[in-house]
């Protein structure tokens, strides 16, 4: 029977068949977690929006208009920076995509650019608050309060979302530096990647129901 070199500490012969297997990975724990946390955000907005539309629905129905006067809500920065958010798609696939190649200088290049889109929408959501006229310490009672806590609570909770996201890239892309999640091992990256495309695709929906449709 074969035995292996490695010897126990009173320097008997281990045999093969005694050798303990190794502790099974768990697969994918990093890229699971994140779909929850995704799941999650999702279900978070599902319900704040399902309150935005039922209250809004009241207040045209009731045969006011939903923006008091004096209030509006601007089209380009939300254009603008929903241009931004797809372009960054584009470069955080990227990155993924160099990041399984083993290009790392690409990889770098993809999230830093990625990063930077997210923080260009970040200040482009700041500026769209300061040109709606919707003061978030308006007293109770006012025409503008309801809607402002409403916009201000939705969209700052997806700003918050979003610094999250970038937190969570900018982690991975420092992982990645140190030799990890490159190749054919890219979960770390690609779960940052799943969690930005869900952030994109709720802002998707903010865009069309609350900038659009306002």
């Amino acid at each position: 029977m074969a035995t292996v070199t490695a010897t126990t500490p009173d320097r008997l012969p281990l045999r093969l068949e005694e050798v303990p297997p190794a502790p099974p990975r768990r697969p994918r724990v990093l890229l699971v977690g994140t779909t929850l946390a995704a799941a999650a955000s999702i279900a978070l907005f599902g319900g704040l929006l399902a309150v935005y539309f039922a209250v809004r629905a009241d207040f045209i129905a009731g045969g006011e208009t939903w923006l008091p006067q004096g209030a509006q809500i601007p089209l380009t920065p939300g254009n603008m920076t929903m241009v931004t958010l797809v372009m960054s798609l584009v470069t955080v696939q990227w990155a993924v995509h160099a990041a399984k190649l083993r290009d790392r200088g690409h990889a770098y290049f993809a999230t830093a650019l990625t990063v930077l889109f997210g923080v260009a929408h970040v200040v482009q959501i700041g500026f769209l608050w300061t040109e709606w006229g919707l003061p978030l310490n308006a007293p109770a009672g006012e025409d503008t309060a309801l809607q402002a806590v409403l916009l201000f609570t939705i969209l700052g909770l997806h700003v918050a979302m979003v610094v999250a996201a970038l937190i969570f890239l900018t982690l991975m892309f420092m992982r990645s530096l140190g030799g990890q999640f490159t190749g054919r091992d890219v979960e770390g990256l690609s779960a940052a990647a799943l969690y930005w495309y869900v952030t994109v695709a709720i802002f998707t929906v903010l865009w069309y129901g609350i900038l659009i449709v306002k």
